[in-house]
């Protein structure tokens, strides 16, 4: 496949020249891994200079639409759940969503994330989990490691059950809900030792493929986490306290389980 040639005239010629390059992806005529040509040939290809052309693939880049496989060649490549995830988890952040909603929605995909990945888990997945259980076990409460586990976790679960929809759409909730784990956790020390129960039995239900005690578990524990939150007298209603920041320490630390097929 071979990018196709077009002219292009709008006032912001950067944004035309990713949204041509992007609706060329989307509807297959560019698949992942065809390279683009030059910044040179595309300027000529799109009617445009050079430094526009650069400023678009920019933003293609940024949105992983294509990477880089040498300083002058890209090629076009999926976007990685990573990166979607953490752009909404910020779109969220940015719409000061609260407590109440971002729960009321993991309460729903989060038992359901657990019964797939009893039906699906295989032994990596297993392994995965084992080892960010033993962690957990191992942070003994301290506040930033136990946020990226506990993220890590809801994740590995979510990747376990093979459903790359329900990881896609989970994981923005559940990187801004459940980095508000460091607010809660000086105010309710005891809810590391019942967040760490809860993460044993969930991972034990999966193991033995009992999908409904794996969903019953997770409910339990997202139940738990809202509890422990008014315990600690913290607003449902509120946007989670200091979201941005920790959003971006937990972009930086620790990104997610790609998707099959990443």
């Amino acid at each position: 496949m071979v990018l196709r040639p077009k002219t292009l005239r709008v006032r912001h010629a950067y944004e035309q020249v990713a949204s041509e390059v992007e609706a060329q992806i989307m509807s297959g005529t560019l698949k992942p891994g065809d390279p683009l040509p030059s910044e040179v040939e595309m300027a000529g290809m799109f009617g445009l200079n050079r430094s526009t052309v650069r400023e678009g693939i920019r933003r293609l880049e940024s949105d992983g639409f294509v990477r880089r496989i040498s300083p002058r060649k890209m090629v076009v490549s999926v976007p990685r759940m990573a990166e979607l995830s953490s752009r909404q988890s910020r779109a969220l952040n940015m719409l000061h969503v609260s407590f109440n909603e971002l729960w009321h929605v993991a309460i729903a995909t989060e038992p359901l994330a657990a019964e797939l990945a009893a039906r699906h888990a295989d032994a990596a997945d297993l392994a995965a989990l084992d080892r960010i259980h033993s962690d957990l076990c191992a942070a003994q409460g301290e506040g930033r490691a136990s946020v990226e586990l506990d993220t890590a976790f809801h994740s590995a679960v979510a990747a376990a059950g093979k459903n790359r929809v329900l990881q896609l759409a989970r994981e923005p909730i559940g990187l801004l809900l459940y980095s508000g784990i460091d607010a809660l956790i000086p105010k309710v020390p005891q809810a590391v030792a019942r967040q760490i129960v809860a993460h044993g039995h969930v991972v034990d239900a999966i193991r033995a493929r009992d999908a409904p005690r794996a969903r019953d578990w997770m409910r339990r524990h997202i139940d738990d986490f809202k509890r422990g939150y008014e315990l600690a007298g913290l607003s449902l209603d509120a946007p989670i306290a200091g979201g941005a920041q920790r959003l971006r320490k937990l972009a930086d630390r620790a990104a997610p389980p790609p998707m099959n097929g990443d």
